[in-house]
C-alpha cells in the first residue's frame, strides 16, 4: 500500500512537472508572437537553443531596383518592412498589412506581390522592383504619366500599389477589356473611388503599346 502511494505521488509529480513545462514553453511562444521584433532577445526570455536559433538573423541577398543588397534579417521580417524600415523605400505603402488592400504591391522577378505577406528571406536571390524603381531617372514610366493625365488618384496613398499592379496587369495579358482590367485590378482598393480613371489610364497605356 505504501509502495503504491509512493508510486502515485511520483506519477503526480511527474505529471505536474510536465504541465508546468508545457505552460512555460507556451508562455515563451506567446511572448515571441506578441513582442515587437526589436524587443525580443533570446537571453532575456531564457529560450532554449532551438528558440534562440530561430531568432538569429539570417543572410539575405536581394536585388532591389537594380541595386544589390547583402543583408542580415530576422526570419519574421516581411519584405514590406525591409523596404520601408530598413532600406527607407517608403513609396511602397503599408495599408491593411493583411494582403487585402494592395497598397504594398511590388514586383518580384516580374510578378506582382503583396509585400506585407511575403517574408524577406523568402526572396533571397530575387529581383524586386518598387515604385521608386519604375521610372528612369527624372523620366516617368508611361503608367505614371497616364495616372497623372487621367487623374487616377485623389489622396494618393494607394497610388504606388495601383500603378505597380496596373503595369503587371498589362504584362500578364489581363488588360484586354475594361471588364478584365477591373477584375484583375480588384485586389487594389482605392478608398477615394478613382476606379474609372484608373481603368482609363490602363486602357491608354495598353492601347499605346508603350510597355
Amino acid at each position: 500500500m505504501i509502495e503504491n502511494k509512493s508510486r502515485e505521488t511520483k506519477e503526480e509529480k511527474s505529471a505536474g512537472d510536465s504541465r508546468r513545462d508545457f505552460i512555460k514553453k507556451s508562455s515563451v511562444i506567446t511572448a515571441i508572437a506578441l513582442t515587437p521584433a526589436a524587443a525580443v532577445k533570446a537571453s532575456d526570455l531564457k529560450l532554449d537553443e532551438k528558440f534562440a536559433d530561430a531568432m538569429e538573423q539570417m543572410p539575405l541577398s536581394i536585388e532591389i531596383n537594380g541595386q544589390q543588397h547583402n543583408l542580415k534579417v530576422e526570419p519574421r521580417t516581411t519584405l514590406l518592412d525591409l523596404l520601408r524600415e530598413r532600406l527607407k523605400l517608403t513609396g511602397t505603402k503599408k495599408g491593411c498589412d493583411q494582403g487585402q488592400c494592395g497598397a504594398c504591391t511590388v514586383h518580384v522577378d516580374g510578378i506582382r506581390v503583396n509585400s506585407c505577406l511575403s517574408l524577406a528571406i523568402m526572396n533571397d536571390g530575387a529581383k524586386v522592383t518598387t515604385i521608386e524603381g519604375l521610372s528612369s531617372g527624372s523620366e516617368l514610366h508611361p503608367m505614371q504619366e497616364a495616372f497623372i493625365k487621367h487623374d487616377g488618384f485623389q489622396c494618393g496613398y494607394c497610388t504606388p500599389g495601383q500603378i505597380m499592379s496596373a503595369v503587371a496587369c498589362i504584362h500578364e495579358g489581363h488588360a484586354g477589356s475594361e471588364l478584365e482590367i477591373r477584375e484583375f485590378m480588384s485586389g487594389n482598393i482605392c478608398r477615394c473611388g478613382a476606379y474609372a480613371n484608373i481603368v482609363n489610364a490602363i486602357k491608354e497605356v495598353k492601347a499605346g503599346g508603350k510597355i
